[in-house]
């Protein structure tokens, strides 16, 4: 079994916000796969499939960021899903739009979604990929600036790397997590 979290806000205001690029590449994934989110439990909204034989679950925690762990690690411990069996999706402002980055571990980096990710699974050693969405602007708030939309221009940008994260996940499927590293982190 393979688990694959988006990390975002709910609701209207977040949407296509930058702080929720992990909720635009679950529901791409969804939609490629064919894996509807229409189970509504343990704080978030979740779905279920079978790709390459392999059974995968889709979640998008509905805690708001902060919270994000306490979405993740009922839905782990009722599926009985090994913490190697994860990935998180989530945007990092250390990286420029249009970049992701594949990681096996590390520190939450000031996101506080992986804080509280780490705070509930109980150790900081699982996969994730970040998202670049870049620092903001000279002068502006980090809150604003990540609640804020992409421009058109990165809009175009964001295609193609949530393309790049749906692939990325579909290759897990069939490979160890560092071989994928190795491909997409070039």
């Amino acid at each position: 079994m393979k688990l694959i979290v988006g990390l975002g806000n709910p609701g209207k205001p977040y949407d296509r916000t930058r702080h929720n690029i992990g909720f635009e590449v679950i529901d791409a994934i969804s939609q490629k796969w064919g894996i509807s989110l229409n189970q509504s439990k343990f704080k978030g909204i979740y779905g279920v499939g079978h790709i390459q034989g392999e059974k995968v679950f889709l979640l998008k925690p509905l805690t708001y960021m902060n919270l994000s762990g306490e979405s993740i690690r009922p839905l782990m411990d009722y599926y009985d899903i090994d913490i190697e069996d994860l990935v998180v999706i989530y945007d990092d402002l250390d990286l420029p739009v249009g970049r992701i980055r594949l990681r096996q571990k590390g520190s939450a980096g000031g996101h506080n979604g992986i804080k509280s990710t780490i705070a509930h699974i109980g150790t900081p050693e699982f996969n994730r990929i970040r998202v670049g969405i870049d620092r903001p602007p000279s002068g502006m708030k980090v809150p604003d600036y990540v609640l804020g939309k992409f421009s058109a221009e990165e809009q175009e940008e964001m295609k193609e790397m949530i393309k790049k994260c749906t692939e990325a996940c579909e290759d897990w499927l069939e490979k160890p997590f560092l071989q994928v590293m190795n491909v997409y982190n070039q």
